[in-house]
């Protein structure tokens, strides 16, 4: 998301008004989990209005619509797939990955339904592909078949990393509304192309989602020096403070690599500093 009222003096600034939102969440970020193409796509105009917001260093990532990939389980869809792409045309030069986000019931039996879906997209598009079926995370024949897959195809197998979220106690609506929604998969850390996907669900304790964090210091500086380009997206149970624990999970990154010999990361600067940040990760 690039607009949330509670992120007014975080992200945005206090006289931002809510049409400016994108452009100032732009300066700030470098990129952004589009799931609004997941529920409805977008007109052609309102893609081109996103696009004319940010500058040409942001990249975009969106989700397929869920007819494509929850309905049709990508099964009979070329029309829907041509219609999709023709309204995101404005934002083909800054969407770095097309997601596809694929449900629970999509299991090892359908690995052949994503293999034939591929060659409907538009050629040169960055892709990431999420499952959540429990047989591609068990080091199985079927997770094996899943990433051999995907990296035959240069895709990036996008990583879900709920642990946070349900370490704690569901005590109040918050919680478990996060705990319904969010997937409890284990968490297999594995670039299958140059781009791997992060997504990063932490708690309302910031303290306790920091230290869980931890562990990526040491994935994402190696994947770091080893020329890939991860997307970390990080999120809160209300998303309220995801903002806060983003800049203080990119500090936490930052001091590892300099310990490392590494250089610093530009500093990561919310709305209050006035100062943009442009390139998360480089």
């Amino acid at each position: 998301m690039w607009s949330h009222p509670h992120w007014q003096s975080s992200v945005y600034g206090s006289s931002c008004p809510s049409p400016e939102r994108l452009a100032r969440y732009a300066q700030v970020f470098s990129s952004v989990e589009g799931n609004t193409s997941f529920y409805a796509t977008p007109l052609k105009a309102v893609a081109a209005q996103w696009a004319a917001a940010v500058p040409e260093s942001f990249r975009f990532t969106f989700k397929l619509p869920q007819l494509i990939t929850h309905q049709r389980q990508l099964r009979d869809c070329r029309d829907e797939v041509t219609t999709f792409f023709d309204a995101m045309t404005p934002l083909m030069a800054t969407t770095g990955m097309w997601q596809i986000q694929l449900p629970a019931t999509f299991g090892p039996e359908a690995l052949p339904q994503l293999q034939a879906f591929l060659p409907l997209l538009p050629s040169g598009l960055t892709l990431g592909v999420e499952v959540r079926h429990p047989a591609f995370f068990a080091k199985g024949d079927a997770e094996r078949q899943l990433n051999r897959l995907l990296h035959q195809q240069q895709i990036n197998r996008i990583i879900m990393d709920s642990r946070p979220v349900f370490a704690v106690t569901a005590d109040n609506e918050v919680i478990r509304d996060a705990q319904r929604k969010k997937p409890r998969v284990p968490v297999h850390a594995i670039a299958t192309a140059a781009q791997p996907v992060i997504r990063f669900i932490g708690q309302l304790d910031l303290d306790t989602s920091e230290q869980m964090f931890t562990p990526w210091l040491a994935k994402l500086a190696d994947w770091l020096n080893g020329g890939y380009q991860p997307y970390l997206f990080v999120h809160t149970p209300d998303n309220i403070a995801a903002p806060q624990l983003a800049a203080r999970l990119w500090q936490r990154l930052s001091d590892y690599r300099q310990a490392q010999g590494a250089t610093a990361l530009t500093p990561f600067r919310l709305a209050d500093s006035h100062k943009p940040q442009l390139n998360l990760f480089s």
